[in-house]
């Protein structure tokens, strides 16, 4: 079995009338297992994971109905990429992301993943990173299988698939931390990613004096849509009993926007923020119940569908005097990258035995040393594999055009992003004939 099974000592929480005590405690990890960040000049790594946010929110990618400052004030100070994609639902898009392969290496069912699977949790570990993971989990196994894909510790919520009820991620959230969900006293009246974050920044206060990675998956701005704790409507909401409303959408974007904001703050009081590598990145189209004001046009979210708008999502990647502030990267970036580029960024070797892999690593283009982009990007999208009626899509994109597999249907996303007129064969230029047999040769591989 992977990794270690440490003892962690009890948790008690308290919020305004419940303190935070030690949600994050690792000092009973020995300094053999953790390498501390004063012998080393290797950056930590915060990876946000936005639930439901595709480039239409973000007001730095052109959205004009929602606050999202301390995401663009990242951009701002670091570089944003233009051109990242993902799978069109979060549970495979956290697969890929995790893992550094695609979803037909290693994806079986909808929220599940194999705890012998080995994560860039697993690696930082194993290269003496203190590892956390706090807000949505979806991935199954609970305790044994969030230490066993590479976490030392973790606060989150949907640890387990099958026999316990998920519950709120919102108001009265459910919430697992140290292999035990916390007491309904403790988290009544309480909002779910305020106690996550507040689980982050105690183990980011823990950890600055060694290397740490921490994965927040922040489970805003999924539905259902409510009020977060800045809304009149808070105090009376009835988190079983109010139905979804779209309205409070943008109030839960500038929620998570202000969640981004405490974390950065806190590594700066930390005076670690130049230490560290923090990256935002959603992990899918944005709801289709939500309509957004996005570059002069109003959009419909694209969630789970394969065009554009439900695999083009905002990342944003900011490391104070180390990547140069205000850059806009036009390169491709696939989901199964961020394997490849923390190894590099921690200058950690995978081992053998992590592979086949698909990453590509983007290290170098963010500190300015020569790379070679990404030529492609590729998804195998089955998301209910357990389901009979879960149809198999398959592609191969750059930034122009885009070949599906079995239908070989081609299309010029740049023209046609949502993918109205497929480009027949006689039409083609010479480039768009070369073009097409080359993807149809990748996917043809990837099998």
């Amino acid at each position: 079995m992977k990794g270690i099974l440490f003892t962690i000592s009890a948790v008690f929480i308290l919020f305004g009338c419940v303190k935070t005590n030690d949600l994050s405690p690792i000092d009973n990890i020995s300094s053999s297992q953790l390498i501390n960040a004063n012998a080393s000049s290797r950056p930590n790594i915060v990876l946000i994971l936005g639930d439901d946010i595709g480039v239409d929110v973000i007001t730095s990618y052109g959205g004009q109905s929602y606050e999202t400052p301390n995401i663009d004030s990242m951009a701002q100070n670091g570089m944003k990429f233009t051109y990242c994609h993902s799978s069109p639902l979060c549970s495979p898009s956290r697969v890929c992301i995790m893992t550094g392969k695609y979803n037909f290496r290693n994806y079986t069912v909808w929220g599940v993943m194999d705890p012998n699977d080995n994560t860039f949790a697993n690696l930082l570990k194993s290269g003496g990173y203190a590892t956390y993971v706090a807000g949505k989990w979806q991935l199954d196994g609970g305790d044994a299988s969030i230490h066993s894909l590479g976490f030392h510790n973790y606060c989150v919520w949907n640890p387990i698939k099958n026999g316990v009820r998920i519950g709120s991620h919102y108001k009265d959230p459910t919430v697992y931390t140290h292999a035990a969900f916390l007491d309904k006293s403790l988290t009544e009246g309480k909002y779910g990613d305020d106690i996550f974050t507040d689980s982050a920044l105690n183990f980011i206060d823990k950890n600055k004096d060694r290397n740490f990675f921490l994965y927040y998956p922040i489970t805003l701005c999924h539905d259902p849509f409510c009020p977060t704790p800045d809304d009149p409507e808070f105090a009376s909401w009835n988190s079983k009993g109010n139905p979804s409303d779209t309205s409070f959408f943008p109030s839960m974007v500038k929620y998570m926007d202000k969640k981004i904001g405490q974390i950065i703050q806190r590594l700066k009081d930390d005076h670690i923020l130049n230490k560290t590598i923090v990256m935002f990145v959603g992990d899918n189209g944005t709801p289709s119940e939500i309509y957004s004001w996005y570059n002069g046009e109003l959009v419909r979210g694209g969630k789970s569908n394969t065009d554009e708008s439900g695999t083009h999502v905002p990342l944003v990647v900011m490391w104070q005097n180390h990547i140069a502030p205000g850059q806009v990267n036009d390169n491709l970036i696939d989901f199964t990258d961020f394997l490849g580029t923390f190894a590099d960024a921690a200058g950690i070797t995978i081992p053998s035995f992590y592979y086949p892999l698909d990453t590509q690593s983007f290290f170098n283009q963010l500190i300015g040393l020569s790379y070679v982009p990404r030529d492609w990007s590729f998804d195998h999208y089955q998301p209910n594999t357990n389901k009979g009626n879960d149809i198999l899509v398959r592609w191969v994109q750059d930034h122009t055009y885009k070949l599906y597999d079995s239908v070989g249907t081609f299309y010029n996303i740049a023209l046609d992003p949502k993918e109205r007129n497929p480009i027949k064969r006689r039409d083609m230029t010479s480039y768009e004939k070369q073009r097409r047999k080359q993807f149809q040769a990748i996917l043809d591989s990837l099998k």
